[in-house]
């Protein structure tokens, strides 16, 4: 089936070469693509750390007005990419939509610069010690999220045709080496990834802390300048796909197809129907499972429903049985990605760790000072090192252990994933509880902003539980989709764990603005109070701690229901 659909992918791609494309890509275009993704993902990651302090300090905004502008921010930046990789693939091509997309995020960075330069584009200063402060007011507000829409746009925007577009590079080199080539670029995009994270986290976050807002949100603007120039500076070099139809489209028209012959009864037995089969494909018969979508596929009269070369006079009415087993793996896994986007809830949560390490001691040695943003860097630090030690050292380990090789499957990652991130935020309460009751013994409640005598290092173990379980969950879930969905669907697999973040992003934004409305009645102080030495952030992440024993239990059930993944039943079958 594997060497069908290779064949098919180069009599597909062929034609959407020009000769003139045939002489360009290669490996001399990475520098440029890798470039333009390392500088964008640099300078939009250096914006998120300190966001929450540059709401609340600048713009006066309460704990969870501030928080919820980010989690907003946070779903469209990761459910944007879908969408524009639905327009690259369809309309505007994979080029284009990276440039595009650099301009806007650009444009946005800009605007975003411009309200730390410019006083009028922000609330004055708080007046007198009683903090009087005033509100933003309605253009300002509308200038801030305008600039920050801009960003999350024009960045999903690059995000959904980078990968994709620098693989279209090496599909004119020699075959034999293909695959290789395609690896070696896969590793080199995660590594200079990884890198452009480290270096927002620490060095732009540092300026930010050190320097000031103009200068720290300045350094991003540049960053987003060189990245934009570069994309344009390869545009010779480039192999530029044309567009062609969206595997999107395909799926939607499955939708339409099926209700527009909603009335049609299925037979017993598939072999009695007639079903559209695509050219060259293998899967001759649509499965039994949510046979209601199979009526999208059966032929009703082969001289109306069939053109003379065989394909379908009305795409929207008839459907091939591969569109709808495509759509039927996507609606398989539904259940077990929805308990991953819930998760994902519990990475989200950025806001309140930057408040609570400004109030801890965070000098090494005497002198300096970690800033208060930077301590996400532990998380990647610790994802980084599970990735690296996996096949090194634990899995070495465990076959020593066992007797026999050992493997784990995506499930028992993702599941173990799922247990780390519950005792990440079960020790984010245990850890805040002890800080709150040092700052009210030291007499802080009513200053939340004064350093307690504790160190900020009590926060490391909820950032490396945190960061590797994302490293187990997130892996496991693009491996889980990759591996059973067929090969024609690796670009909606690759998109559905973006959405799941986007999707947890809203999540958290509903449940802590039900929290806070909830708490703060009767004259109460919010769980979620702008004061974290009056609210109860303790008590909010033993909620979100509960939740996620929920969400693991429904993952365990849904996981038995789904049955086993693609090749365990042959490995199973070996080992017997």
């Amino acid at each position: 089936m594997e060497n069908s659909s290779g064949e098919k992918g180069e009599m597909i791609e062929q034609p959407l070469l020009d000769a003139s494309e045939t002489q360009k890509g290669g490996f001399r275009t990475f520098p440029f693509i890798l470039g333009n993704a390392a500088l964008m993902n640099a300078a939009t990651n250096a914006l998120t750390p300190n966001l929450i302090l540059y709401l609340m300090n600048e713009y006066h905004m309460d704990m969870t007005t501030g928080s919820n502008i980010l989690y907003i921010w946070s779903a469209t930046t990761n459910i944007a990419p879908v969408l524009a990789a639905f327009l690259a693939d369809s309309f505007v091509g994979r080029f284009k939509m990276i440039g595009l997309g650099s301009v806007v995020t650009l444009v946005g960075m800009f605007l975003f610069w411009l309200t730390s330069v410019i006083p009028q584009a922000r609330p004055p200063p708080c007046i007198g010690s009683n903090s009087i402060c005033r509100s933003a007011e309605m253009f300002q507000l509308f200038f801030l999220c305008s600039s920050l829409g801009l960003v999350a746009i024009g960045a999903g925007a690059i995000k959904s045709s980078s990968l994709a577009f620098g693989s279209d590079q090496l599909k004119r080199e020699v075959y034999q080496e293909n695959a290789r080539a395609i690896e070696s670029y896969f590793s080199w995009y995660y590594a200079v990834y990884a890198l452009s994270v480290l270096v927002s986290l620490t060095c732009l976050v540092y300026i930010q802390v050190n320097m000031g807002w103009a200068l720290g949100f300045g350094a991003p603007v540049l960053l987003m300048l060189f990245s934009t120039l570069l994309i344009f500076l390869g545009n010779p070099f480039y192999v530029k796909l044309k567009p062609k139809s969206s595997l999107i489209t395909g799926l939607i028209q499955v939708i339409v197809a099926s209700y527009r012959n909603r009335c049609l009864r299925l037979s017993s037995q598939s072999e009695d129907m007639l079903y559209h089969q695509k050219k060259g494909s293998v899967i001759v018969l649509p499965s039994e499972k949510l046979r209601f979508l199979n009526k999208a596929c059966i032929v009703q009269d082969p001289q109306l429903d069939l053109s003379p070369d065989g394909e379908a006079t009305d795409p929207w009415r008839l459907c091939t049985v591969d569109q709808v087993e495509e759509l039927k793996a996507l609606l398989n896994v539904v259940p077990i990605w929805l308990t991953g986007a819930i998760m994902n809830i519990n990475i989200s949560q950025t806001s309140f760790p930057v408040l609570q390490a400004t109030t801890m001691d965070r000098h090494i040695g005497s002198s300096f000072e970690i800033p208060a943003a930077s301590f996400g860097i532990f998380a990647v630090i610790a994802a980084i090192l599970w990735i690296v030690l996996y096949d090194r050292l634990v899995l070495p380990i465990a076959s020593k252990l066992t007797g026999k090789p050992a493997h784990f499957s995506t499930k028992e990652r993702m599941g173990f994933g799922m247990f780390l991130s519950f005792l990440s935020v079960l020790v984010m309460a245990v850890v805040e509880g002890v800080r709150r009751s040092i700052a009210i013994k030291e007499g802080y409640s009513d200053d939340p902003q004064s350093v307690i005598p504790m160190s900020a290092m009590w926060l490391l173990p909820q950032n490396c539980l945190g960061g590797f379980a994302e490293a187990l969950n997130a892996i496991g879930q693009n491996e889980f989709y990759i591996s059973e969905f067929p090969r024609s669907m690796s670009s909606v697999a690759s998109a559905l764990l973006g959405v799941g973040m986007g999707v947890a992003s809203l999540l958290a934004s509903f449940i802590m603005s039900t929290i806070n409305e909830l708490t703060r009645g009767g004259g109460q102080e919010s769980w979620v109070s702008s004061n974290i030495n009056k609210g109860h952030f303790d008590y909010y992440y033993l909620v979100l701690a509960g939740l996620s024993v929920v969400n693991l239990l429904c993952y365990i059930a849904c996981s038995r229901a789904y049955g086993p993944c693609k090749g365990e039943n042959r490995e199973v079958i070996e080992e017997d």
